[in-house]
């Protein structure tokens, strides 16, 4: 597959207005793309590119072409932001390392936020909710990656893996819609137990925008490191192990 970004089907380039009243740059490679934005007073730049894999590949070109597009430098970041998971294994260190290594060359803070409040984020400003919802993402082996927010995108419980089950039967009776890839899974299981939870809007991946505005209200604390809900699917071989003197 041809890895040059101005050649791939998938980018998407769009500029807004947005809130942040200082220069941010956010990335997500947690889930299913490989997302950039600039976020600043005035406008937005960013693209997304749809993938499954070779975030580490596409990444720091499609920064490239974002700063290039914007017309700035890293010199004039204030600050980077990057979603820390849950998600994929190595798509969560990509973005991490990568942020943790320009925010160390500049001198400038880095913020983590989780996956699912990102998402949350992307929900509410596509369209305020009128009451809780949850964000649930396909987690595989019968789990999801799941947390309630307010409808105003504020957590209302922790981040967690859960059996989908075990995540309908728990859910407040004031949640009434979902978020996510597991949408529809969450909605038939909790049809099983009686209740309606509406699927709402099958977000893949959080907007790096929404990441921005997010990354610009908080304080920076340590250093972001990936925030993982279980342990890695891989497992070290043993069969071929040389048994030790």
């Amino acid at each position: 597959m041809d890895r040059r970004i101005g050649a791939h089907p998938f980018v998407v380039a769009f500029r807004h207005a947005v809130t942040p009243q200082m220069t941010i740059l956010a990335i997500d490679t947690a889930l299913a793309a490989c997302s950039v934005a600039i976020a600043d007073g005035e406008r937005t730049v960013s693209r997304i590119v749809p993938m499954a894999r070779g975030h580490a590949e596409v990444l720091m070109p499609l920064v490239a072409e974002v700063l290039a597009d914007a017309g700035i430098g890293y010199d004039a970041i204030d600050r980077f932001a990057v979603t820390i998971g849950p998600g994929t294994f190595t798509g969560v260190r990509v973005g991490v390392a990568a942020v943790r290594g320009m925010a160390l060359a500049t001198g400038r803070p880095a913020i983590g936020v989780s996956t699912l409040e990102a998402i949350a984020a992307t929900h509410v400003a596509a369209g305020r909710p009128a009451a809780p919802f949850a964000v649930a993402m396909d987690a595989r082996r019968e789990e999801v990656y799941a947390q309630v927010f307010s409808a105003d995108g504020a957590p209302l419980d922790d981040a967690r893996a859960v059996a989908v089950d075990v995540l309908a039967a728990g859910l407040a009776a004031d949640v009434g819609a979902v978020v996510g890839t597991a949408g529809g899974l969450l909605a038939e299981a909790a049809l099983r137990l009686g209740r309606s939870v509406v699927p709402t809007a099958a977000i893949g991946w959080p907007d790096p925008v929404a990441l921005a505005r997010l990354a610009a209200v908080r304080q920076p604390a340590r250093a972001p490191a990936p925030l993982y809900l279980r342990a890695p699917d891989a497992r070290p071989q043993t069969t071929a192990r040389l048994a030790r003197a």
